[in-house]
């Protein structure tokens, strides 16, 4: 496990955005496993502006997003598909063919993972998969205790995780008690990962993470068996870690 220190959110973001712009350029088809939150919000800004200045074509990219909530709609400001083209799809070349999400009004739920996870195997895979962290260690909705062997299924939102996102809804009670998201199998799966870690919030995220054994207590802690994982933290997260030479 790689782990770069960046001074604040902005580093990160820039930071964050060049990895993949590099991974964008050195292979044109890319599969990009994405994620949503807050966290990601100024790698993806820092990915528009500067693809734009450098000419990077996002023409034959495909991306999987992470997760989405059971029963929003695709045009519901709260859903993920929303937020995916508010912040980025709307503002490359990629076109909408390439870009998958699950849907959370499938008919069937259970069918709707499966197939999901079909196609994802059937792009080739991820090459390289975003990720952030929540506070209890979940990456995806991978709440504690799921399974490490888990691939994409439907998941009860732990109270926490619907309390740290209610900030985006009107009210905690309108936050979804479901969603489908990618597994931890399956996001092991990728071919390398990036996690994305900022704020005074999660320097308990991180420092668990750093001290911590391998536990399904903690999701994010199977990541030290992954060979290709970058994790990028700001000085906020990282505390009494920081490594001040960065």
């Amino acid at each position: 496990m790689k782990i770069v220190y960046v001074k604040d959110y902005d580093a990160l973001s820039e930071a964050g955005a060049s990895i993949l712009l590099e991974h964008i350029k050195a292979k044109p088809s890319l599969t990009m496993g994405l994620a949503t939150g807050g966290t990601p919000k100024g790698t993806y800004e820092k990915l528009i502006n500067m693809s734009e200045q450098e000419k990077v074509s996002f023409e034959q990219v495909r991306t999987f997003n992470l997760d989405e909530y059971v029963g929003l709609s695709k045009e519901d400001p709260n859903s993920y598909h929303h937020y995916m083209k508010g912040m980025l799809f709307n503002h490359i070349n990629i076109q909408s063919t390439h870009t998958f999400i699950p849907n959370g009004e499938a008919a069937s739920i259970e069918l709707e993972c499966q197939d999901y996870e079909q196609r994802i195997k059937a792009e080739g895979g991820i090459d390289i998969q975003l990720l952030g962290i929540g506070n209890n260690g979940h990456i995806g909705f991978n709440e504690p205790g799921t399974d490490f062997s888990e691939t994409t299924h439907m998941v009860e939102l732990a109270d926490a995780t619907r309390e740290a996102n209610a900030r985006y809804f009107n009210a905690k009670e309108d936050v979804p008690k479901q969603a489908i998201t990618m597994g931890i199998a399956s996001i092991m799966a990728a071919k390398e990962i990036l996690l994305l870690i900022s704020g005074k919030d999660k320097q308990h995220a991180f420092s668990t993470l750093i001290e911590g054994g391998i536990d399904q207590a903690f999701p994010a802690s199977i990541l030290k068996e992954h060979p290709r994982v970058t994790v990028i933290v700001d000085r906020d997260a990282a505390g009494q870690y920081f490594d001040e030479s960065a």
